[in-house]
């Protein structure tokens, strides 16, 4: 005998939409996800903050096209790692009701790339910097 209450009509309309069926996971598997999901967004987060940070108080220290692009790496990669983090959980609980492999992170070599290139702007900069 089943003791939990049956989600809304509603609620299950949509989440049948988005997950397209299958078997209902382990909730440990499905809460796992949701805390790497929550992780994605913290990192976005930071790179907003880091993003907005350097447009707002690197003035004296960089230069307008450094600072500039920089700020816009970095807002682009919360950007995009943001709305990438919910594609990526529906498709890890979608392949978890599926009993389907789980896919690839694209994300991961984005923010790994996007990374680098924030990191290699920032050495560019402490090399040729002239005191």
């Amino acid at each position: 005998m089943n003791h939990t209450p049956a989600a809304p009509e509603g609620h299950r309309a949509f989440s049948d939409r988005l997950l397209r069926g299958g078997d209902e996971p382990d909730p440990r598997f499905s809460l796992a996800n949701e805390r790497t999901f929550l992780a994605w967004i913290r990192t976005s987060l930071a790179l907003l903050a880091g993003g907005i940070a350097v447009e707002a108080f690197m003035a004296d220290l960089f230069g307008p096209e450094l600072r500039k692009s920089l700020a816009i790496l970095l807002l682009g990669l919360a950007l995009l790692l943001s709305g990438g983090s919910f594609f990526r959980w529906v498709n890890i609980e979608r392949a978890m009701r599926q009993k389907a492999p789980l896919p690839m992170p694209w994300i991961a070599p984005l923010l790994a790339i996007g990374g680098a290139v924030a990191a290699g702007m920032m050495v560019g900069f402490v090399i040729l910097r002239q005191d």
